[in-house]
């Protein structure tokens, strides 16, 4: 493109000056009034070429405006899915800051959509029983947008080991939070049943349930949580949202937005555990009971249904 500089007027200056100003960089009335590149205009490209990482001037070439252009996206504007050259952008940036907040990691917050966007994207639309399909749009905007309140204001530099809960806290959930364990499969049901046993010895008072099917579930059930070994089929939606049972520094934070995302009453969440093709053990059981009994109490403290 040809550069844009002090002395132009006309539509192209007022469409920088209004990417600007949505960006928050300060322009006289007057020269937004006249669609003029005045001084005004002029420090506020240089600004932003300063904070942006662009070589120092106050003109607008073609990689100050390809810059400007991404910048001036928002979560919503576009529908983002992998390809080549790869989206990128502000909503891009947007989109794997609050995922990694989620606890669905894509890396560093780079605005490039990638494969490991793409495969944090996957995993964000199984975990709410949506198609998964990579492709980022309004139905996941939606969904995203729905749990604000767990991600605005929160670090969004990835995540973080979560580390073993206190007692106390874990015997708070344990005693009021609500909980049905079902599954669908012998292993799975092994599992849940040590999880049970698990829960119960941690405290006298444990209301976690074990049932034999989701309708058995009591009325005083908030949350059903169904354990299964078999993967879900490829791009079909399971009606109810699924996790692997696979990071675990960052499945606390999975399964608590998978909760908060669910439609159902009881809230439904289904865990898929990665048993493999070889011979799966009591103590692979065990040790799966004791990683879900630890994510449920930290994906269950404090929250609110």
């Amino acid at each position: 493109m040809e550069t844009i500089r002090e002395g132009a007027t006309g539509a192209a200056v007022e469409d920088i000056q209004e990417r600007l100003t949505s960006l928050g960089y300060a322009i006289e009335e007057s020269e937004r009034e006249e669609c003029s590149f005045g001084r005004s205009t002029a420090t506020a490209v240089a600004r932003f070429r300063l904070d942006h990482g662009l070589s120092l001037g106050d003109a607008v070439d073609g990689p100050t405006w390809a810059v400007l252009v991404d910048e001036g996206y928002q979560l919503g504007d576009r529908t983002l899915y992998l390809r080549l050259p790869n989206f990128h952008g502000n909503d891009v940036r947007q989109l794997q800051e609050r995922l990694n907040v989620l606890g669905f990691s894509c890396g560093p917050a780079d605005g490039v959509y990638g494969v490991h966007t793409e495969a944090a994207v996957k995993l964000f639309q199984e975990s709410i029983g949506a198609l998964a399909d990579g492709m980022a749009f309004q139905d996941t905007f939606d969904a995203v947008e729905r749990l604000r309140h767990v991600w605005a204001g929160k670090p969004a530099d990835g995540p973080h080991p979560q580390g073993s809960m206190g007692f106390a806290r874990a015997a708070s959930v344990l005693e009021s939070a609500g909980i049905a364990i079902t599954a669908d499969d012998p292993i799975s049901r092994n599992v849940a049943g040590r999880l049970w046993n698990l829960a119960h010895a941690t405290v006298d008072d444990c209301a976690l349930e074990l049932v034999d099917d989701p309708e058995a579930a009591g009325d005083d059930t908030r949350v059903l949580i169904v354990l299964s070994t078999e993967p879900l089929p490829e791009n079909v939606a399971a009606g109810m949202g699924n996790l692997v049972l696979d990071d675990f520094d960052t499945l606390p934070r999975r399964l608590r937005s998978a909760i908060q995302s669910s439609p159902a009453s009881p809230r439904a969440v289904r865990i898929e555990l990665p048993v493999g093709t070889g011979a799966f053990t009591m103590s692979d059981a065990q040790t799966f009971a004791v990683l879900l009994l630890d994510a449920v109490c930290a994906a269950f403290d404090h929250l609110e249904l």
